[in-house]
């Protein structure tokens, strides 16, 4: 035998030991588990084995304890054709585990506990799809589900998808309001900053998708903005607790605000909150007054040709004495009211009187006491107030028979907020407190009530606002005593 001939068979042994020897490593049996040339039985396990051999081609893991497989336990597995996982204790299977069984025939998923809710949405889509024998799966829970089959519970499209709120920015501005307003295609928000004695005006940046400053008004202990256009002109009224309240323009020639008229306040001591809004082609703005000494004042726009004048004029005096906090302008049946909260009475509703185009008495809101904000909102056709109550719960009341009726009580403390917003079909409350974080409520259509849904913290917030811009979603939050902060709302796929 020649030394090259030696050579070769020493090879083509090595290469017969080698090969026997990677296929006794294949078929190493796991620990607990019963093993054949194709087939692997694990019974009375706690977890699927680590390492399967992936040349088998049936897999039996029953009468287990198992309650939670990984979404690579089967991986690589495709020369399997029989899958069992009967009798285990399982309620939710990962998305996309059968990924990899390309020759999967028969599949048994009897006797466990799966819950027929969106975490095994897919796996009801895949027993409609696979070309498999499946055993019948039947639904352990929830209890309006139990006994069914899973394969036979279409979840509707919208069912599966929730929605969350991610902190987005966060602004080093102590604020007391947030207004946002659109202006020459642009988004703006005026902030309230008394400890800067300042209204800041903060612009949108459609690049870096963020709030940057574009403008600030310089004050005295400023502790309102609010912005309206009128005929073309960006308005911006600032109110302050010391020397005066005044409207800015925008310039656009030197591209700020720049003062425009000096408002009277003879009778307002401390100004706690403004609305602006128009009635039979008028425009009128409301200083809402919170100390005893003051009176919420009515503004109206005025033409006085013997002054050579025009600008807003004190137009009527509401509610004197009484520690006004919060006011809302509703329209119901082309009528117009307007809701007076306090904190020393329950709140008080006029009436538009359009003979002698001032506000007339109207009604209270019984029942309510110590209300620090009110804020109107409809729900399916329907006028709502919501009330944010200092001591005791914070209220929904409901417009019923020319009247608010309570139809929601919601637990709060130290409440200072209770803000409706929507965004698309989803409407919620945020109550902010200065005591707890704030409570995110959202609208439950078959209940006809708001249930406690997220909490998102911000410190002291005195308003929510929302900002839509570039397809994107985002509510702005005020803080007295911390930053002001950006949330976006977004839509979560819990099927995922």
């Amino acid at each position: 035998m020649t030394l090259l001939v030696r050579w070769l068979v020493v090879v083509l042994m090595l290469l017969c030991l080698s090969g026997a020897a990677e296929s006794k490593r294949n078929v190493k049996c796991p620990s607990g588990c019963t093993c054949s040339k194709e087939t692997l039985i694990c019974v009375g396990a706690t977890q699927i084995p680590r390492t399967i051999p992936a040349e088998i081609n049936s897999l039996f893991i029953e009468r287990n304890k198992i309650e939670t497989i990984t979404k690579n336990a089967f991986r690589g597995l495709r020369a399997l054709t029989h899958l069992s996982l009967a009798n285990n204790k399982i309620r939710f299977l990962p998305r996309d585990l059968f990924f990899d069984l390309d020759s999967l025939l028969e599949l048994d998923l009897r006797g466990n506990s799966f819950q027929c809710t969106c975490e095994n949405k897919w796996l009801m889509m895949w027993l409609k799809n696979t070309n498999a024998t499946v055993s019948d799966v039947f639904c352990a829970g929830p209890n309006d589900m139990k006994g069914k089959r899973l394969n036979d519970l279409p979840i509707p499209p919208g069912e599966c998808i929730s929605t969350d709120f991610v902190r987005h920015q966060s602004i080093p501005i102590q604020s007391m309001s947030a207004d946002i307003f659109s202006f020459k295609e642009d988004i703006f928000v005026a902030l309230a900053a008394p400890d800067s004695s300042s209204c800041v005006i903060m612009e949108w940046d459609h690049i870096e998708m963020n709030f940057r400053k574009f403008d600030n008004i310089t004050g005295k202990s400023v502790v309102g903005c609010k912005s309206f256009l009128f005929e073309n002109h960006m308005l911006i009224i600032v109110t302050q607790l010391f020397g005066g309240s005044h409207i800015y323009k925008f310039d656009e020639q030197q591209n700020k605000f720049a003062k425009f008229q000096i408002i009277e306040i003879f009778n307002i001591s401390k100004p706690n909150d403004m609305e602006v809004f128009k009635i039979d082609g008028h425009w009128y703005f409301l200083i809402v007054d919170s100390s005893k000494a003051g009176i919420s004042t009515l503004y109206k726009w005025t033409d006085r040709p013997d002054r050579n004048e025009t600008g807003f004029y004190s137009h009527q005096f509401l509610h004197e004495w009484f520690r006004d906090t919060d006011a809302e302008i509703v329209e119901v049946d082309g009528k117009f009211y307007l809701v007076l909260a306090s904190r020393s009475q329950s709140p008080v509703i006029y009436l538009w009187n359009k003979s002698t185009q001032k506000f007339i008495f109207y009604s209270d809101i019984p029942n309510v006491d110590d209300v620090v904000a009110v804020k109107a909102f409809r729900l399916e056709g329907e006028l709502h107030l919501a009330l944010a109550c200092y001591i005791g719960d914070s209220k929904v009341v409901r417009w019923v028979n020319k009247q608010f009726t309570e139809v929601q009580a919601l637990p709060s403390r130290g409440a200072m907020i209770l803000q409706p917003f929507s965004f698309a079909d989803r409407h919620y409350l945020a109550l902010g407190s200065d005591y707890s974080f704030t409570q995110i409520y959202l609208w439950d259509t078959e209940t006809k009530t708001f249930h406690k849904f997220k909490d998102i913290y911000v410190q002291s917030p005195r308003s929510f606002t929302v900002v839509s811009t570039d397809r994107r979603s985002f509510i702005f939050s005020s803080s007295l005593k911390g930053k002001s902060m950006v949330f976006e709302h977004v839509f979560v796929d819990l099927s995922l």
